[in-house]
């Protein structure tokens, strides 16, 4: 299965000197075995190219080590943190890099020295006064722009630092039953929506509006602020916006999103065993290589991903489901019982039926015999009138008589 490893972002520091590249390489080598790495010099130079940046975006899926096709999957963005540089960047016409195992060793590897003789110095205590020494990386799907310094993790030196990463795909359901977000911003700065496309759009309207110019990592095209703009209008405004809650800039978790679970762990470089081989090699001190030779190790934990789906918590189906279990659990209610109560209401509406059928038969048969026997009784007055009629009376009169 091929994964796409996402993209990295980190912090300044640092360049590497290119005479230093080659021993960068040399300490790699000690490493990761000679059979791992070309040892061409021209490659040893490609490495101290690669590494000179300020900070380092990556995210890697095959192991490149120092081959030159690592330069061109740098690509320079800029952040709150100034330029770094994104690894495995989605770009029209260019293949991701994936890789087909997981486990150390089957992802990116980067070799930074962070120099720290070049920082500048720290005359006082400020809110934007960093006091620590290190990169910044942060792991993110490529259809997200980076946010580091919120979202990213800190890498220090001294220590070969190994990030085990497991991908996790996220779906929310839209109002009524849920509240994320899938529309692209009106603005059109992004083409997919996420939560930190859619907070420095807000970012970048708010400045716009209130400075009339931008940040260096805001897109658009108004034009850049001035250092002085920076410290009068814009960081402040920024800080202001950050600490008050605002409608504007109410963002919404996307319908469909990709994050990626960390773990970290970390070994001190270098070893006592290699110190001495290293100072001979670097012409560095093992003080030097401590305080700024750091070695990060990405990959993938295995190559599969987890997903986490929100769903509605009742369906029609469903609902009409829980309804027929629920009567039929606690009054045996079925089609079947249903029909048989509708079979028993016909078989009692028809016996009420035929009953006052019967009732109304009955009585109009006991009327008619009433009614044949009126004139019975009037012959019978004239009978007992001619009783003394002598016995040689008509046949008539007889069946009268009997009647």
């Amino acid at each position: 299965m091929d994964l796409y490893m996402n993209r990295w972002t980190c912090i300044p520091p640092l360049s590497v000197r290119m005479s230093f590249g080659e021993k960068l390489y040399d300490f790699l080598l000690l490493r990761r075995g000679l059979d791992a790495i070309d040892s061409s010099s021209a490659i040893g130079k490609k490495i101290a190219e690669s590494i000179r940046f300020v900070c380092i975006s990556a995210a890697s899926n095959e192991r490149v080590h120092s081959k030159p096709a690592f330069v061109p999957d740098l690509n320079e963005v800029f952040t709150r943190y100034g330029k770094c540089y994104m690894f495995n960047a989605a770009e029209e016409g260019k293949t991701l890099r994936t890789t087909m195992k997981g486990g150390t060793g089957n992802g990116l590897e980067i070799m930074l020295d962070i120099q720290q003789d070049e920082y500048l110095p720290v005359w006082g205590d400020t809110e934007d006064t960093a006091f620590e020494a290190g990169v910044r990386v942060q792991i993110h799907s490529q259809a997200e722009p980076p946010f580091v310094h919120e979202l990213g993790f800190g890498v220090a030196p001294g220590f070969q630092t190994f990030v085990a990463t497991q991908e996790q795909r996220l779906t929310y359901l839209p109002p009524p039953w849920g509240e994320c977000e899938s529309k692209a911003l009106e603005s059109g700065f992004f083409q997919v929506y996420s939560v930190t496309a859619c907070r420095i759009d807000c970012e970048t309207r708010y400045i716009v509006e209130n400075c009339n110019c931008r940040m260096v990592h805001m897109p658009g095209d108004a034009s850049y602020c001035t250092p002085e703009q920076y410290k009068d209008c814009a960081e402040p405004a920024l800080a202001k916006l950050s600490a008050v809650e605002s409608s504007n800039c109410m963002c919404r978790t996307p319908c469909n999103m990709t994050r990626y679970n960390k773990e970290l762990s970390m070994v001190k470089i270098p070893s006592k065993t290699s110190a001495r081989y290293l100072q001979k090699k670097f012409n560095k001190s093992e003080k030097y290589i401590t305080d700024n030779i750091l070695v990060l190790d990405v990959f993938f934990e295995a190559l599969n991903y987890e997903t986490i789906e929100q769903k509605k918590a009742y369906e029609v189906a469903g609902l009409l489901g829980d309804i027929g279990g629920q009567m039929g659990l606690f009054i045996g209610a079925s089609i079947l019982t249903i029909l048989e109560l509708f079979d028993y209401a016909y078989e009692v509406v028809k016996d009420r039926l035929l009953d006052l059928l019967s009732r109304e038969d009955e009585e109009e048969s006991h009327g008619e015999d009433v009614s044949s026997c009126d004139p019975v009784a009037n012959h019978s007055e004239s009978i007992s009138h001619t009783v003394t009629v002598p016995l040689q009376t008509t046949l008539g009169t007889l069946e009268e008589i009997a009647c």
